[in-house]
C-alpha cells in the first residue's frame, strides 16, 4: 500500500516563486496635480482641466488637503468613467495623496460645474 501524497503543491502566488509575475499596477504617475487648499469644485475643474490632453491609461496622482477629497474622488470618477485608484503612499508629503488612471472614453462635464454631465448633441 502506497502513502498519500502529502506534498503541496507550489502555490504560484506565493512571493517566494521567481515565476510569479508582478501582479501590483503600476501607480507611478504620469501626471502629478497640488490641489492643496482647493476644495471640491475648484481641484475638480483644475484636475479636469489637466488631464484633458492625456492618453487612456494615464495615472494621475492628485495632492489635496480637501477633507472631502475621500469621498468626492471617487464619485466624480464613477460620473465620468475614470478608474479611481484611492489613496497612494508617498512620502514626504502632508498632504493626502489620490489616484485615478484615465479612461478612453470619459463622460464630459459641463465647464463650470464638474458634478453635471455636459449637454450631449442628439
Amino acid at each position: 500500500m502506497t502513502a498519500p501524497d502529502t506534498t503541496t503543491p507550489s502555490d504560484p502566488a506565493a512571493p517566494d516563486n521567481p515565476a510569479t509575475p508582478d501582479l501590483t499596477p503600476d501607480l507611478t504617475p504620469d501626471l502629478t496635480i497640488d490641489g492643496t487648499g482647493l476644495l471640491c469644485v475648484r481641484l475638480l475643474l483644475r484636475l479636469r482641466a489637466r488631464i484633458a490632453h492625456l492618453p487612456a491609461g494615464a495615472v494621475v496622482h492628485i495632492h489635496t488637503t480637501d477633507p472631502a477629497a475621500p469621498l468626492d474622488l471617487p464619485a466624480w470618477c464613477h460620473l465620468t468613467g475614470h478608474e479611481y485608484l484611492g489613496q497612494v503612499p508617498y512620502e514626504a508629503t502632508d498632504r493626502e495623496v489620490y489616484g485615478l488612471r484615465l479612461t478612453s472614453a470619459p463622460v464630459l462635464t459641463r465647464p463650470d460645474r464638474p458634478w453635471h454631465p455636459a449637454p450631449t448633441a442628439d
